[in-house]
């Protein structure tokens, strides 16, 4: 190994590598195409880093002038290309390394300027990548190795063509690796197309799966998931958690819910910009943020230090979701909790999912706000506030405090602020316990209404009349029965002296129903139950409308007796056609009454042309000009009005003349004697 990447493992304190890694930096398998495949959370990043480096460095220790890429690492997501980036930057930093990054939502112009000055490694995304290769932005020709990182999830998302380009775009005789935590069929076929001779490399257990984190799976009711949530988080107290949920609409939702609760929380989901998602993950590693509510964006790759608990709110839809999403946690060598949310509903999937996830959880239920509270006072306890001794600067106070109030004050205090600094637990249901019963409805009496089914009673309308007119409460009400002539009302026995009163001696409720008092339960035998009556309104049924001879159903035909009987075409009906003479257009299907109206073309007159009429100067023509006729209807046409048909007969004769239109003399009105009042 290269001095420069020894003093780079130094820095970081790593004192061993761990199995894949030692796998892919075995001195045998120096620039061979590998195809590895390893859990999440293995350390694959930094595996393929020792893995291309001899390639890169040759004889040297560190890299030359800075010229074309010399390594081509390519990463499914934006956050797992930026993580990549980071790590190989601090490893590669002590020999000189200039790495790029290429990843969609970053602006392309930036990219091309930091491709223009050159870099030795550049991580990217495929898409962003064959937009760069297809601009003529980046040079491929001094490309010695290609990574593909998380290669089965670039194949899930769609890349296959992508990667299929950019691996022709590559030099042919250069270094191949590709990482996975599977390898279906599609990776090794891909492996196949474009690794020469690639060795196999497994390290992942065949039978159990991430020993270092612990699976949880807790039942809660099917109304209790997001207050579970909030009690998982408040039980674990995580430096770091991730809640995973299956859309962006339940991490908007629960986003806002926690940050309510006073969670300094942030969301990561593909409807976020690049730049928002950044500042999301940046936060989570700064310590400013606790909990991330995210998509299954954030599933692959993502590498935050301190993250101890993994929360699934909503269950993932296949084994390998649940080990990617449940690999953020438990990575070299740390400790991990993944949690399952599982309503009633779910049980049977999250127990499947287990099952093929050959993962074994220990299920429970969710921690309820006693089990809260009782682990916020262990960790009081264990708190380092106790440690120490009292600081000078703090002397004078202490010494105050202690001199004017009790132990069991100062004691009542702490504990006061310790807990106003958390969110308060929820309460959540047994879902163990039986729904409770019904309390028996005690002593009753029972009456008979007149009306049943025959006059579209009903319990709901029944139940609002009793308690208005006989002022009592719904629960003085027992069991209401409808029959086809009656209907039979239960009443609590202490409620009946109150009902009679209200009721009155007549004993008769809405539109004069009556009501009686019966010395024994009724036989509630319903029997075989009539018709309901239509509604007085309600239209009557539609009669049954005799099948017209074209509707009649025509004869079945006959059974196949193994002849066939030739058709005679001229049994055949004809269509009613008449038959065109020489010369004539073939006409439509003859009409009787048409055809005897009007003469035979023989007969008729023979066509004349009509004879153009002449424009009036004065009128400038007859349907229209400047005129004083403009706008009226033609000469020849019909009147428009009778006021207008005068003046358009007038215009008819004077039509070619060119001598204006004599006007009517207007007639004087008779003087009319003035109404007085």
């Amino acid at each position: 190994m290269k001095k420069a990447l020894e003093t780079a493992l130094d820095a970081r304190g790593y004192t061993s590598l761990t199995a894949v890694q030692k796998a892919v930096t075995d001195p045998d398998l120096i620039g061979k195409d590998l195809l590895v495949s390893a859990q999440t959370g293995s350390g694959k990043t930094l595996g393929f880093g020792l893995a291309i480096a001899p390639g890169l460095f040759g004889d040297a220790e560190a890299f030359g002038p800075v010229t074309a890429p010399m390594a081509l690492v390519i990463a499914p997501t934006r956050e797992l290309a930026l993580q990549v980036k980071r790590e190989l930057t601090w490893l590669f930093e002590n020999a000189g390394a200039v790495l790029a990054s290429t990843v969609g939502g970053m602006d392309m112009r930036d990219e091309r300027r930091a491709l223009a000055r050159g870099a030795h490694i550049v991580v990217s995304t495929p898409g962003r990548l064959r937009d760069h290769i297809m601009r003529g932005s980046i040079d491929l020709s001094a490309l010695k190795a290609v990574v593909l990182d998380e290669a089965d999830e670039m194949l899930d998302l769609g890349f296959r063509e992508d990667l299929e380009f950019i691996l022709d775009q590559a030099p042919s005789e250069r270094q191949t690796l590709m990482f996975s935590a599977t390898v279906p069929a599609a990776i090794a076929k891909l492996a196949k197309n474009y690794q020469k001779d690639a060795v196999r490399i497994a390290t992942a257990s065949a039978t159990s799966q991430h020993a270092d984190i612990g699976y949880r799976a807790l039942n809660v009711s099917a109304r209790d998931g997001e207050n579970a949530i909030i009690n998982v988080l408040r039980y674990y107290e995580a430096p770091n958690a991730i809640v995973f949920c299956n859309t962006r609409a339940m991490v908007n939702r629960l986003t806002t819910r926690l940050s309510n609760r006073g969670f300094s929380v942030v969301a990561l989901s593909g409807e976020l910009s690049q730049n928002e998602r950044t500042h999301a993950l940046q936060a989570m590693r700064d310590g400013r943020a606790r909990v991330c509510v995210a998509t299954d964006v954030a599933a692959r790759g993502i590498d935050l230090p301190n993250l101890e608990l993994v929360i699934h709110a909503e269950l993932p839809t296949n084994q390998d979701t649940l080990l990617h999403r449940s690999g953020r946690t438990g990575r070299a060598g740390r400790k991990g909790v993944s949690v399952l949310i599982v309503p009633p509903a779910a049980r049977k999937k999250a127990q499947r999912l287990l099952g093929w996830a050959k993962v074994t959880a220990e299920w429970a239920d969710a921690p309820s706000a006693d089990e809260v509270v009782a682990k916020d006072d262990e960790r009081m306890m264990a708190s380092s506030d106790w440690d120490g001794d009292v600081e000078a600067s703090n002397r004078e106070a202490v010494d105050q405090l202690t001199e004017k109030f009790t132990s069991e004050q100062l004691a009542a205090a702490y504990v006061r602020l310790y807990r106003e600094r958390r969110s308060a637990p929820e309460e959540l249901s047994d879902i163990t316990a039986a729904p409770p019963a019904r309390a028996a409805f005690g002593p009753s009496v029972w009456f008979s209404l007149d009306g049943g089914h025959a006059v579209g009673a009903e319990p709901r309308r029944i139940l609002p009349m009793l308690c208005k007119m006989g002022n009592i409460s719904r629960e003085d009400v027992g069991a209401i029965r409808i029959q086809q002539g009656a209907s039979f009302i239960e009443l609590r026995q202490s409620a009946v002296e109150g009902f009679l009163a209200a009721i009155g001696p007549k004993m008769t409720l809405e539109d004069g129903a009556a009501l009686k008092r019966l010395a024994t339960p009724p036989n509630l035998d319903r029997g075989p139950r009539g018709e309901k009556p239509h509604a007085p309104n309600a239209r009557p049924p539609r009669p049954h409308k005799a099948a017209t001879p074209a509707e009649a159903p025509k004869p079945a035909k006959a059974a196949d007796s193994g002849t066939t009987k030739p058709v005679d075409w001229n049994d055949a009906p004809k269509p009613r056609f008449k038959k065109p003479k020489p010369g004539e257009k073939p006409r439509g299907p003859a009409n009787p009454a048409r055809d005897d109206a009007k003469p035979e073309p023989s007969q008729a007159e023979p066509w004349k042309p009509r004879k153009p009429r002449a424009k009036s100067k004065a009128s400038g023509g007859a349907s229209g000009g400047d005129g004083p006729n403009r706008g009226t209807a033609p000469a020849t046409g019909k009147p428009s009005s009778k006021k207008n048909r005068a003046r358009q007969l007038a215009a008819k004769e004077n039509a070619g003349s060119g001598a204006p239109k004599a006007r009517k003399p207007r007639t004087p009105k008779a003087n009319k004697p003035r109404r007085t009042t």
